[in-house]
């Protein structure tokens, strides 16, 4: 049965993702809530998922015209060095904390999406989107 909810959840969380909407964060919640996985665990094999995950998804965005090479240049100038920071800082927080943290950010972010007001696309976006 586990395989199963694993080969569910992974499905589930591979649909998300290639929709962009962040299948690997509901995949750390299940990983820590449901199969009762340390913080840092699931979040290394939730890192392991995503490299699974990204090639697919980020070819259908490309071909959808979805990627701006701009945009990617620069979140990966200060992404790729903020990530091997925090990775180093992660490994060194009390599992406990670390997971304190997740949640708050996920409450913040969740509060966000409920009560915020979302901004119209431009007429140009939708188009490139095939709306």
């Amino acid at each position: 049965m586990e395989a199963i909810s694993g080969l569910a959840v992974g499905f589930l969380t591979g649909v998300l993702s290639g929709f962009g909407v962040g299948g690997g964060t509901l995949l750390l919640l299940w990983l820590t809530m449901a199969q009762h996985m340390d913080q840092l665990r699931a979040g290394g094999l939730n890192l392991v998922y995503f490299i699974c995950c990204a090639g697919p998804a980020l070819w259908g965005h490309i071909k959808n015209g979805l990627v701006e090479g701009r945009a990617v240049f620069w979140c990966g100038v200060g992404g790729v060095p903020a990530c091997v920071a925090a990775s180093l800082l992660a490994g060194g927080l009390d599992a406990s904390l670390l997971r304190r943290l997740f949640g708050a950010f996920i409450l913040v972010i969740g509060v966000r999406e409920l009560f915020c007001k979302k901004e119209e696309e431009p007429e140009q976006d939708k188009e490139k989107a095939g709306r």
